[in-house]
Protein backbone atom coordinates (compact mmCIF):
# COMPACT_ATOMS: atom_id res chain seq x y z
CA UNK A 1 0.00 0.00 0.00
CA UNK A 2 2.83 2.39 0.83
CA UNK A 3 4.22 1.98 -2.69
CA UNK A 4 0.83 2.78 -4.21
CA UNK A 5 1.36 5.94 -6.32
CA UNK A 6 -2.22 7.05 -5.62
CA UNK A 7 -1.51 7.51 -1.90
CA UNK A 8 1.61 9.50 -2.69
CA UNK A 9 -0.40 11.82 -5.01
CA UNK A 10 -3.03 12.41 -2.33
CA UNK A 11 -0.40 13.35 0.21
CA UNK A 12 1.47 15.59 -2.21
CA UNK A 13 1.64 19.10 -0.68
CA UNK A 14 1.92 20.50 -4.21
CA UNK A 15 -1.74 19.65 -4.79
CA UNK A 16 -2.79 21.71 -1.76
CA UNK A 17 -0.91 24.81 -2.87
CA UNK A 18 -2.39 24.57 -6.36
CA UNK A 19 -5.87 24.43 -4.80
CA UNK A 20 -4.99 27.41 -2.62
CA UNK A 21 -3.92 29.44 -5.66
CA UNK A 22 -7.27 28.81 -7.34
CA UNK A 23 -9.14 29.85 -4.21
CA UNK A 24 -7.20 33.10 -3.86
CA UNK A 25 -7.55 33.94 -7.55
CA UNK A 26 -9.16 37.40 -7.58
CA UNK A 27 -10.85 36.73 -10.91
CA UNK A 28 -11.19 39.93 -12.92
CA UNK A 29 -10.58 43.58 -12.06
CA UNK A 30 -10.62 46.94 -13.81
CA UNK A 31 -9.52 50.39 -12.73
CA UNK A 32 -10.54 53.90 -13.72
CA UNK A 33 -8.95 57.30 -13.24
CA UNK A 34 -10.73 59.92 -11.11
CA UNK A 35 -10.34 63.57 -12.20
CA UNK A 36 -8.67 66.12 -9.91
CA UNK A 37 -11.81 68.20 -9.23
CA UNK A 38 -13.84 65.13 -8.18
CA UNK A 39 -13.92 63.35 -4.80
CA UNK A 40 -15.14 59.74 -4.63
CA UNK A 41 -16.16 57.96 -1.42
CA UNK A 42 -16.83 54.22 -1.16
CA UNK A 43 -18.84 52.82 1.75
CA UNK A 44 -20.09 49.21 1.55
CA UNK A 45 -20.85 49.35 -2.20
CA UNK A 46 -22.44 52.82 -1.86
CA UNK A 47 -20.46 55.18 -4.08
CA UNK A 48 -20.70 58.92 -3.54
CA UNK A 49 -19.20 61.33 -6.09
CA UNK A 50 -18.75 65.05 -5.31
CA UNK A 51 -17.77 67.68 -7.87
CA UNK A 52 -18.29 71.34 -8.79
CA UNK A 53 -22.00 70.78 -9.62
CA UNK A 54 -22.90 68.84 -6.45
CA UNK A 55 -22.98 65.28 -5.09
CA UNK A 56 -24.44 62.09 -6.57
CA UNK A 57 -24.74 58.71 -4.85
CA UNK A 58 -25.38 55.27 -6.32
CA UNK A 59 -26.02 51.90 -4.67
CA UNK A 60 -24.19 48.87 -6.12
CA UNK A 61 -25.24 46.36 -3.43
CA UNK A 62 -27.04 44.21 -5.99
CA UNK A 63 -23.72 43.47 -7.76
CA UNK A 64 -21.25 40.91 -6.44
CA UNK A 65 -18.29 43.27 -6.82
CA UNK A 66 -15.65 44.89 -4.58
CA UNK A 67 -14.84 48.61 -4.87
CA UNK A 68 -11.52 50.03 -3.64
CA UNK A 69 -9.98 53.49 -3.81
CA UNK A 70 -6.27 53.58 -4.66
CA UNK A 71 -3.52 56.19 -4.97
CA UNK A 72 -5.11 58.50 -2.41
CA UNK A 73 -8.53 58.46 -4.04
CA UNK A 74 -7.26 59.18 -7.57
CA UNK A 75 -8.11 55.71 -8.89
CA UNK A 76 -11.07 53.35 -8.40
CA UNK A 77 -10.55 49.59 -8.64
CA UNK A 78 -13.46 47.19 -9.22
CA UNK A 79 -12.92 43.48 -8.49
CA UNK A 80 -15.08 40.48 -9.37
CA UNK A 81 -14.09 37.37 -7.46
CA UNK A 82 -15.51 34.82 -9.86
CA UNK A 83 -14.80 35.76 -13.45
CA UNK A 84 -17.96 34.49 -15.11
CA UNK A 85 -19.24 36.30 -18.17
CA UNK A 86 -21.97 37.99 -16.13
CA UNK A 87 -19.62 39.35 -13.46
CA UNK A 88 -17.16 40.53 -16.13
CA UNK A 89 -20.01 42.43 -17.80
CA UNK A 90 -21.05 43.81 -14.39
CA UNK A 91 -17.57 45.34 -13.87
CA UNK A 92 -17.83 47.29 -17.12
CA UNK A 93 -21.39 48.34 -16.24
CA UNK A 94 -20.35 49.58 -12.78
CA UNK A 95 -17.47 51.61 -14.23
CA UNK A 96 -19.80 53.16 -16.83
CA UNK A 97 -22.23 54.15 -14.05
CA UNK A 98 -19.45 55.77 -12.01
CA UNK A 99 -18.21 57.57 -15.14
CA UNK A 100 -21.74 58.96 -15.62
CA UNK A 101 -21.75 60.14 -11.99
CA UNK A 102 -18.41 61.92 -12.56
CA UNK A 103 -19.67 63.54 -15.78
CA UNK A 104 -22.85 64.60 -13.96
CA UNK A 105 -21.05 66.43 -11.13
CA UNK A 106 -18.51 68.07 -13.46
CA UNK A 107 -20.40 68.93 -16.68
CA UNK A 108 -24.02 67.83 -16.18
CA UNK A 109 -26.34 66.20 -18.72
CA UNK A 110 -28.57 67.88 -21.30
CA UNK A 111 -31.44 66.38 -23.30
CA UNK A 112 -33.02 68.38 -26.14
CA UNK A 113 -36.56 67.62 -27.32
CA UNK A 114 -38.39 68.87 -30.43
CA UNK A 115 -42.11 69.37 -31.04
CA UNK A 116 -43.32 67.47 -34.11
CA UNK A 117 -46.71 68.33 -35.60
CA UNK A 118 -48.37 68.34 -39.03
CA UNK A 119 -51.38 70.61 -38.49
CA UNK A 120 -52.11 71.59 -34.88
CA UNK A 121 -49.15 73.48 -33.38
CA UNK A 122 -48.17 72.13 -29.96
CA UNK A 123 -48.17 74.89 -27.33
CA UNK A 124 -46.02 74.41 -24.24
CA UNK A 125 -45.52 76.63 -21.22
CA UNK A 126 -42.84 76.13 -18.56
CA UNK A 127 -44.25 76.15 -15.01
CA UNK A 128 -43.17 75.77 -11.38
CA UNK A 129 -39.94 77.79 -11.73
CA UNK A 130 -38.56 75.67 -14.60
CA UNK A 131 -39.55 72.42 -12.86
CA UNK A 132 -42.65 71.52 -14.93
CA UNK A 133 -44.31 71.83 -18.34
CA UNK A 134 -47.90 72.18 -19.55
CA UNK A 135 -48.65 70.95 -23.08
CA UNK A 136 -51.71 72.26 -24.95
CA UNK A 137 -53.33 71.80 -28.37
CA UNK A 138 -51.76 68.37 -28.99
CA UNK A 139 -53.68 67.09 -32.06
CA UNK A 140 -56.11 69.95 -31.40
CA UNK A 141 -57.24 68.45 -28.08
CA UNK A 142 -58.49 70.74 -25.32
CA UNK A 143 -56.83 68.57 -22.65
CA UNK A 144 -53.92 70.16 -20.76
CA UNK A 145 -51.07 67.70 -20.25
CA UNK A 146 -48.94 68.46 -17.18
CA UNK A 147 -45.54 66.89 -16.51
CA UNK A 148 -43.40 67.56 -13.42
CA UNK A 149 -39.65 67.14 -13.73
CA UNK A 150 -37.91 64.64 -11.47
CA UNK A 151 -35.67 65.81 -8.63
CA UNK A 152 -32.82 68.08 -9.73
CA UNK A 153 -33.97 68.44 -13.37
CA UNK A 154 -34.77 71.84 -14.91
CA UNK A 155 -36.59 72.54 -18.18
CA UNK A 156 -36.32 75.59 -20.46
CA UNK A 157 -37.56 76.73 -23.86
CA UNK A 158 -34.69 76.93 -26.34
CA UNK A 159 -33.81 80.52 -27.22
CA UNK A 160 -32.23 79.75 -30.59
CA UNK A 161 -34.40 76.93 -31.97
CA UNK A 162 -38.16 77.08 -32.53
CA UNK A 163 -40.27 74.31 -30.95
CA UNK A 164 -37.42 72.97 -28.82
CA UNK A 165 -37.15 72.41 -25.07
CA UNK A 166 -33.98 71.70 -23.08
CA UNK A 167 -33.73 69.49 -19.97
CA UNK A 168 -30.67 69.88 -17.72
CA UNK A 169 -29.56 67.98 -14.63
CA UNK A 170 -26.71 66.14 -12.92
CA UNK A 171 -28.19 62.62 -12.77
CA UNK A 172 -28.42 61.08 -16.25
CA UNK A 173 -31.17 58.68 -15.14
CA UNK A 174 -33.42 61.45 -13.78
CA UNK A 175 -32.88 63.66 -16.85
CA UNK A 176 -33.61 60.83 -19.30
CA UNK A 177 -36.66 59.66 -17.31
CA UNK A 178 -38.03 63.22 -17.27
CA UNK A 179 -37.66 63.31 -21.07
CA UNK A 180 -39.45 59.95 -21.28
CA UNK A 181 -42.35 61.26 -19.16
CA UNK A 182 -42.83 64.18 -21.58
CA UNK A 183 -42.65 61.85 -24.58
CA UNK A 184 -45.19 59.44 -23.09
CA UNK A 185 -47.68 62.25 -22.41
CA UNK A 186 -47.90 62.90 -26.16
CA UNK A 187 -48.65 59.46 -27.56
CA UNK A 188 -51.20 59.34 -30.39
CA UNK A 189 -54.17 57.12 -29.49
CA UNK A 190 -56.60 55.31 -31.82
CA UNK A 191 -54.88 56.48 -35.01
CA UNK A 192 -52.29 55.09 -37.41
CA UNK A 193 -48.99 56.18 -35.81
CA UNK A 194 -47.22 55.77 -39.17
CA UNK A 195 -49.32 58.66 -40.46
CA UNK A 196 -49.84 60.70 -37.27
CA UNK A 197 -46.27 61.42 -36.19
CA UNK A 198 -47.17 64.26 -33.80
CA UNK A 199 -45.40 64.27 -30.46
CA UNK A 200 -42.40 65.55 -28.50
CA UNK A 201 -39.24 63.57 -29.23
CA UNK A 202 -35.64 63.57 -27.96
CA UNK A 203 -33.47 65.12 -30.67
CA UNK A 204 -30.11 65.34 -28.90
CA UNK A 205 -28.54 64.13 -25.65
CA UNK A 206 -25.18 64.14 -23.90
CA UNK A 207 -23.01 66.13 -21.52
CA UNK A 208 -23.56 69.89 -21.36
CA UNK A 209 -21.13 71.55 -23.76
CA UNK A 210 -19.66 74.93 -22.93
CA UNK A 211 -20.86 77.38 -25.56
Amino acid sequence: DEDDPGVGDDGDPGGESAWGEDEDDPGVSETMEIPEEVTVKVSAKMISVTGPRGTLTRNFKHLNLDFQLQEGGRRLKVDAWFGTRKTMAAIRTAISHVQNLITGVTKGFRYKMRFVYAHFPINASITAANRGIEIRNFLGEKKVRKVDMLDGVTILRSEKVKDEIVLDGNDIELVSRSAALINQKCHVKNKDIRKFLDGIYVSDKGAIKEE
